[in-house]
């Protein structure tokens, strides 16, 4: 049934139009690869003369790009039984279940790999009398001997399965496999081709640079080997296989090992996927079984509990002698235009000491302030009588600014709850004091007190006075008469206004008669309202309208515009229509009074954060380095409207933690590609991660989030209403799909977080710490939290050594000049070198500059940041955002790469990015000054990334001296500030002016060819204005059209009423720049290589994974080159157990990884010719024959040595030859020879 034919596209035809003379005859065609079967399907499809063939082409589900859906695949079978089609060309996936009783003829168009697919696609033939055809090459002698080879095992095969004569397996019928133990992925060699290039197709790309595999192929005395050169960004740069029967043999080969190769350096994970990029345990990525925290989820909210401060909930319960912590309360108005009554603190427990002494100042209306400071003064102490007193003063004081309306009614009962069992989360007394400046101490006022207590209103109605007649000094009000003296300095209440007033003074010489509003007060209260003034002769009260709280707290001074007296609102009222209310709570004690919900409010948050500094020093010593107000700065968020918040410090955490992640991953994956390290930390510093790390830390408790709102103050006196149980708790707190501008507080103090304002707090909490102390203890607080950040001093000298590899470049480099470009004399020029090599380049033995170019643009970031941060302390943190993103962008790094020339050394193989670059940079040296934006050609992507991976290599090559990394950026910082107009992003500026406007915005947008068509349109009532703007990428079109409508709205005079960022920065006053934090010690990287192995072995030494060298004996022999010594006794690393060893290929049983194939990838990767390999011995029986092979290589660095390394004898011929290659390996190690990946 099976033979061959010679002369592949004639034979073809002939044999498929002889078999359609046969009725309802198919026929399959099978090939290896995807694009010939659909290319030789299109081509069967377009000959005439083979019309009667209906044509299609089978391929697999999983075969990569070009692959098809199951569905399509299952239509095409089902048409090809059913006769629609009789003619199909399949990949391997027709090779097996494929049953059609009328196939007649199969084509092998492509030879079979192994005996297994020989077999498996001869099998499709199913008719009587059907043909199996090979189409081979004319004068091709080894694919006719392959054939035949074919032929011989299949009757090997029948043979053993009749007699049952050999034990020998027959491997070549299994396919190879390598498998990950762990996860139990695994991978045969025929989809790791299509694993490979998807795994390319993951690392970073663009228009100019498109990575994929190259194969390429060469005969060995063995037979066939593939060599795979994989793209300069990965890990790996060249595979090479073993010699295989076929080239096809040799390409799965050699993607197999590649796979096992970039899983056992992680580009891979252990579940063979190149596109997760989850980092290792050791950086803390905390799963969870809630549901995960991603970006578009990062505005959703929960519901946490706020913490109350340990020191304000010391309770007394002992009644009869009380000693409580006293602290006065000094204030000090600006101007001092308003008298306040002094008044003290008083808590069980002493309060911090940062605490102790805390000043505030509390911001009033038209520019006033009070300036107010707690001064400790000793321990008073209290009586039964005198804590009950003071219970009720202080529940007195609290009603009125808080619940006025109960002092409406003619009697109010104070103390009429337990106090020492109160729900309240606080206790405290705020009480008017009497102070002693001679001994810095005070006492309670209880004159005022027990006066304020014995008014009418806290007594029965028949212990009062009422029907007395008038004398000299009582006037007659409206709930009775009353002294002069006590209606003076107190609390009343005018029903015919509805209001709450402070007495000041009486009026004399003005009664009911006086003028008033064009008549008097007796015709005034008649007309407006029908109330008759029973005594208009009594004098009228001069009285102060009872204030209304407010949150002090808010900046309410306008720049530096200097703070004025007002002058305080009195207004006349006869006293017949007042009701006495508070005897002797004057406005003084009032102004007092309206201050202490504010100050306590801060109180609180700043105990708050002394707690979590407690916390934070008791878990490592360096929490106690930073400040608690830094501490507060950073829990305090913008909602709070407070004169902080954590927006700055954020932002300058965000910069570090991005840097010094990104560090620890550049020198622990030095495998890695940038797309790979940039998903590990994007892993550990987003959202999602930060916020699960939090709550496991139980931060969120300590966040403020909220504004303060004065009229949910709660202390002792004022207990909250709304008592929380887990039962009623949603109740209290529900939205009902709507988020109100101010929290309900209920007694455990819950409030609603958005996640990512916790992920938030991490990050100013990392700042706070770089501010107060620097890099060290922010270091420590995120190993607290759960992410490790450090790193060894002999994994920056091994960044450092590898890159001499790329010293082959140096002959074509004017090193100096560039050096003096970037103002740094280079110790490794290695590193240089790589900076400048783009991805597109591969000629060297792989690499490129984007590794340097992930590390320059995290340092470039922080160091920007601190420049921001320091330099202009006052800008607010949006516009400090805003200004950071302007200067750490590409397009502003391609200017200063395009100033300083560094274009000109560019190594790159795309013809087509140096045409760009040449355009865009005659368009940045144009002199015109009237070019616009749009005008000018795309800028790209490699100009920005010269200058970060330029600013990698100094870093790296300084040992992480960020002083000098610090000097550098700023010149190119003046560069990017000079060059950058101070433009925010047009179309958020176009937005924002729309906004204000109430104008409609729209962006049509069509698609001509490759160019899009972005039209911005504006509309509104008397406005209707367009722009557009084409370009190849639809962001960019869009941007252009927006920029220049917005210039279009700008000459009409349209313009937003806030500053602009320039003229903000124009104002702003400039303070000396600083690098913040940093207090590392730079690593020295000029060690020799005996000292970098000695540091290697010392920082080993702690590991579990101790390395431990052994002798390997070999066997003296004679070497051909008189240069070279005997090789022998030489030392090799043995690996204990306990070691992570690699994963195995398994082919039926188990596999090691060839040696021999990584000699050839050592000769590869140092440029020599492959080596030899002779069996030159043969010994003993043939059941139990031994070889011994010999293994001869040139190694060609100028010396001309010859080296020849005998193995040990092996029962196969293989296992010999790898015998050799790892002795010559273990003299290559020793000579001090480049092995790629040797560890």
């Amino acid at each position: 049934m099976g033979k061959h034919k010679c002369g592949r596209d004639t034979v073809q035809k002939t044999t498929i139009d002889k078999s359609r003379r046969q009725p309802n005859m198919k026929c399959i065609i099978f090939v290896n690869r995807i694009v010939t079967a659909r290319s030789l399907a299109y081509i069967l499809q377009n000959l005439k003369f083979l019309s009667y063939w209906k044509c299609d082409f089978l391929v697999g589900v999983h075969s990569g790009l070009k692959s098809m859906s199951r569905k399509t695949m299952n239509i095409i079978l089902d048409k090809f039984r059913s006769n629609e089609l009789n003619l199909l060309v399949a990949t391997k996936v027709g090779e097996e279940g494929l049953d059609i009783q009328t196939c007649c003829l199969v084509i092998r168009f492509d030879l079979p790999e192994t005996v297994a697919s020989f077999i498996q696609s001869r099998g499709r033939a199913r008719m009587p009398q059907s043909e199996y055809a090979f189409l081979v090459d004319s004068g091709k002698q080894k694919e006719i001997d392959l054939i035949e080879h074919f032929k011989k095992d299949e009757d090997r095969m029948n043979m053993e399965i009749s007699v049952r004569t050999s034990s020998e397996a027959f491997t070549d019928l299994e396919e190879r496999i390598y498998k990950v133990d762990s996860s139990g992925a695994s991978i045969s060699s025929v989809y790791s081709i299509s694993l490979l290039h998807q795994y390319c197709s993951k690392l970073l790309h663009d228009e100019y640079f498109n990575p994929k595999p190259e194969f390429y192929y060469f005969d060995d005395s063995g037979g066939t080997v593939c060599q795979i050169n994989l793209p300069s960004s990965a890990p790996i740069h060249q595979i090479v296989s073993t010699p295989q029967s076929s080239m096809e043999a040799a390409k799965k080969d050699a993607c197999l090992k590649a796979i096992q190769d970039l899983h056992v350096l992680g580009a891979l994970n252990d579940y063979l996927l190149p596109d997760q990029g989850n980092a290792h345990e050791e950086l803390m990525l905390v799963s969870s079984d809630s549901d995960s925290c991603e970006a578009d989820e990062d505005s959703r909210e929960e519901l946490h509990e706020m913490l109350v401060p340990a020191a304000l909930k010391d309770s007394w319960s002992n009644l009869e002698h009380i000693c409580l912590n006293s602290y006065y309360i000094k204030f000090t108005p600006i101007p001092e235009d308003r008298i306040y009554r002094k008044f003290g603190l008083f808590v069980k427990a002493p309060l911090p000491a940062e605490a102790e002494r805390m000043v505030l100042d509390l911001h009033l209306s038209h520019g006033r302030s009070v300036m107010t400071e707690l001064v400790p003064s000793g321990v008073t102490e209290f009586d039964e009588n005198e804590i009950l007193q003071a219970h009720n003063f202080q529940e007195m004081y609290l009603q009125v600014i808080l619940n006025r309306s109960i002092f409406e009614t003619e009697i109010v009962h104070l103390g009429k709850s337990d106090f020492c069992k109160s729900s309240s989360s606080t206790f405290y007394l705020l009480l008017p004091v009497i102070l002693n400046e001679c001994e810095n101490m005070i006492t309670v006022d209880w004159q005022i007190i027990r006066r304020c207590l014995s008014s009418p209103i806290f007594r029965n109605p028949a212990d009062r006075v009422d029907k007395l007649p008038p004398l000299n000094d009582h006037l007659r009000l409206a709930d009775g008469v009353y002294r002069e003296s006590d209606v003076i300095n107190s609390l009343v209440y005018a029903p015919y206004k509805k209001a709450f007033f402070f007495v000041s003074r009486i009026s004399a010489g003005r009664n009911g008669y006086s003028p008033y509003k064009d008549s008097s007060h007796l015709e005034y209260t008649w007309k407006t309202f029908g109330i008759h003034l029973e005594f208009p002769k009594q004098p009228l009260l001069s009285a102060k309208r009872l204030f209304s709280l407010r949150n002090l707290l808010h900046n309410r001074k306008h720049g530096s515009s200097e703070s004025h007296e007002l002058e305080e609102h009195f207004m006349d009222i006869p006293p017949e229509l007042c009701h006495l209310k508070i005897i002797g709570f004057s406005k003084d004690i009032g102004s007092s009074v309206s201050l202490l919900p504010s100050i306590m409010h801060r109180l609180e948050n700043l105990l708050v954060a002394i707690e979590l500094k407690n916390m934070l020093s008791a878990s490592f010593p360096e929490g106690a380095e930073i400040t608690a107000h830094r501490v507060l700065e950073a829990l305090t968020t913008e909602k709070c409207l407070e004169r902080f918040s954590l927006e700055r410090l954020e932002v300058l955490g965000d910069a570090f933690l991005k840097f010094a992640v990104g560090r620890r991953l550049f020198l622990l994956y030095d495998a890695l590609d940038e797309g790979e390290l940039t998903r590990r930390r994007s892993n550990v510093v987003n959202n999602s991660n930060l916020f699960k790390l939090a709550v496991r830390r139980n931060l969120q408790v300590y966040i403020r989030d909220q504004s303060f709102d004065p009229g949910q103050f709660f202390a002792l006196g004022h207990r909250c209403p709304r008592i929380c149980e887990k039962e009623t708790e949603m109740a209290i707190h529900s939205r009902c799909g709507k988020t109100p501008t101010t929290e309900v507080r209920c007694s455990k103090c819950h409030h609603w977080l958005h996640k990512k304002t916790i992920a938030d707090v991490v990050e100013a909490l990392v700042g706070a710490f770089i501010v107060d102390s620097g890099f060290k203890a922010a270091t420590v607080f995120l190993k607290w939290i759960g992410i490790q950040v450090d790193f060894e001093a002999f994994q920056v000298i091994n960044a450092c050594i590898s890159s001499t590899s790329y010293m082959q470049l140096a002959s074509s480099t004017d090193v100096p000049a560039l050096e003096k470009l970037l103002g740094h004399e280079f110790l490794h020029k290695g590193l240089l070198l790589q900076a400048i090599v783009h991805p597109s380049y591969n000629k060297h033995g792989g690499g490129c500059y984007q590794r340097l170019e992930f590390l320059g643009d995290a340092v470039l970031d922080y160091l920007i940041t601190s420049y921001l941060y320091s330099v202009y302390p006052k800008l607010k943190p949006g516009q400090m955002t805003d200004l950071r993103s302007l200067s750490v962008n590409n397009k502003s790094f391609a200017n200063v790469a395009v100033s300083r020339s560094l274009h000109e050394f560019l190594i790159c193989d795309a013809s087509s990015l140096s045409e760009a670059i040449k355009k865009y940079v005659d368009f940045i040296r144009t002199p015109t000054l009237d070019k616009d934006l749009h005008e000018g050609p795309k800028c790209p992507k490699a100009l920005g990334d010269l200058v970060e991976s330029c600013m990698g290599a100094i870093l790296l090559d300084k040992g992480f001296d960020l002083n000098h990394a610090w000097n550098i950026m700023l010149s190119i910082l003046d560069r990017i500030m000079s060059f950058s107009d101070l433009q925010l992003n047009p179309i958020r500026e176009l937005q924002e002016l729309c906004q204000h406007h109430n104008w409609d915005l729209q962006f049509p947008t069509s698609k001509q060819g490759g160019t899009f068509l972005v039209e911005a349109k504006v509309s509104g009532d008397d406005i209707c204005t367009t722009a557009s703007a084409t370009n190849a990428n639809r962001k960019d079109a869009r941007r252009i059209a927006s920029n220049q409508l917005f210039k279009k709205l700008k000459d009409q005079g349209y313009m937003l009423h806030s500053e602009s960022l320039e003229e903000v920065l124009k104002s702003s006053s400039k303070m000396e720049a600083k690098l913040i934090g940093y207090d590392e010690k730079p690593i020295d990287v000029a060690f020799d290589s005996f000292e970098f192995e000695k540091l290697k072995m010392q920082e080993h030494s702690n590991s579990d994974c101790n390395r431990k060298i052994q002798p390997m004996k070999m066997k003296p022999k004679n070497v051909c080159s008189p240069c070279i010594k005997p090789v022998s006794d030489l030392p090799q690393f043995q690996i204990k157990a306990s070691e992570q060893q690699p994963h195995e290929i398994v082919q039926g049983g188990v596999q090691k990884v060839s040696t021999k194939a990584r000699m050839y990838e050592i000769c590869a990767a140092n440029y020599w010719k492959p080596p030899s390999f002779e069996c030159c011995k043969e010994e003993g029986p043939s059941h139990l024959k031994l070889f011994t092979v010999k293994l001869t290589m040139k190694i060609e660095d100028g010396s001309g040595l010859l080296l020849e390394c005998y193995g040990y004898p092996k029962s196969t011929k293989k296992a010999a030859a790898d015998s050799a290659a790892e002795g010559a390996i273990a003299y290559l190690k020793q000579e001090g020879y480049f092995l790629p990946n040797s560890e």
